[in-house]
């Protein structure tokens, strides 16, 4: 018997003012059976900094290998955003680039993993790329955090990200990832 998606509900009072972008948010998220707190927290997060018109989590979650975590399409169905999380091999990126216009990849693992990841391997407009790195310890306080039900408050400002959950802040730099760069 296979086992079902477990839903979270997340109602955010969504700010980012490095963006412009203020929006309260009502969303139910599937979570995969194999996925594990920290990669739905990643994926929650990589939704709410690329928020834009037309995104969407993907139908499928990891057991959809050729769809993003997270995507972004016009009023037409044309993918306009792959939005990935994790440290995604370099063939995923690469066909990635070839369907859409922006591919931005967040990852909550250790940067090194992803640099190793895409380091020296062909990706297509590879200097397009958009990647961060999201702080495992921020991650791993919002677990903490995670309920089916939850209700947030997500900023972000001067590159910071800040989530208030209950009487709890919790803190991070959503820090911007170079292929070429050793940390």
């Amino acid at each position: 018997m296979a086992l079902s998606a477990t839903i979270y509900q997340f109602d955010l009072d969504l700010a980012d003012a490095d963006r412009g972008v203020y929006q309260p948010l009502a969303l139910r998220v599937a979570r995969h059976p194999s996925e594990s707190d920290d990669y739905l927290l990643a994926r929650l997060l990589a939704f709410c900094l690329e928020w834009t018109e037309g995104i969407g989590f993907s139908k499928g979650g990891l057991s959809a290998p050729d769809e993003p975590a997270v995507h972004v399409r016009d009023l037409t169905g044309q993918l306009l955003a792959w939005i990935d999380v994790g440290v995604p091999d370099a063939a995923r990126i690469h066909r990635a680039a070839k369907t859409a216009p922006r591919v931005a990849v967040y990852s909550h693992k250790d940067p090194a993993l992803l640099r190793a990841a895409l380091a020296g391997e062909r990706i297509h407009r590879a200097e397009h790329l958009a990647l961060f790195s999201l702080d495992r310890a921020f991650i791993e306080a919002l677990r903490g955090k995670l309920g089916r039900r939850n209700a947030w408050s997500i900023s972000k400002s001067g590159g910071q990200l800040y989530v208030t959950a209950g009487s709890d802040t919790f803190e991070a730099e959503v820090r911007p990832l170079s292929l070429d760069a050793v940390e």
